[in-house]
C-alpha cells in the first residue's frame, strides 16, 4: 500500500503561481511512476502531468505544457507540481496518483493509488 497526501493548494489570482507536493509514505516511493490529475466541478477527471520511477521522463497535457512542471525527489518521498501563469480554467481538485509501471500514463485507470486531492481555485 503506498499513501498519498497533497499539499500546497489554494486561491490565487489569474497569472499567479502554486507549488502542489504530494508526500507518499508505505512502499518504496522510486518504484512508482507519478502522476497529477484534476477534475472541476461537472467534468471528467484530467490527466495534467506525469514522471517516471527516476524523474528523467515526463509528460503533460496540451493545456498545462509550458507553463506546469512535474518534479520528484525520491529522498524525500515527494512529487511536485510546479504551477506558473495559472488561469481560471485551471480551477480544479488536484490528486496526485502513483502508478507501479515505470512511466505511468495519461489515463487514471492505469493507476493504483490516490490521494484524497487539494483544492486550487484561480481568480480572474
Amino acid at each position: 500500500q503506498v499513501q498519498l497526501v497533497e499539499s500546497g493548494g489554494g486561491l490565487v489570482q489569474a497569472g499567479g503561481s502554486l507549488r502542489l507536493s504530494c508526500a507518499a509514505s508505505g512502499r518504496t516511493f522510486s518504484n512508482y511512476a507519478m502522476g497529477w490529475f484534476r477534475q472541476a466541478p461537472g467534468k471528467e477527471r484530467q490527466f495534467v502531468a506525469r514522471i517516471n520511477w527516476s524523474g528523467s521522463s515526463t509528460a503533460y497535457a496540451d493545456s498545462v505544457k509550458g507553463r506546469f512542471t512535474i518534479s520528484r525527489d525520491n529522498a524525500k518521498n515527494t512529487v511536485y507540481l510546479q504551477m506558473n501563469s495559472l488561469k481560471p480554467e485551471d480551477t480544479a481538485v488536484y490528486r496526485c496518483a502513483a502508478a507501479t509501471t515505470e512511466y505511468g500514463s495519461s489515463r487514471s485507470q492505469d493507476y493504483d493509488y490516490w490521494g484524497q486531492g487539494t483544492q486550487v481555485t484561480v481568480s480572474s
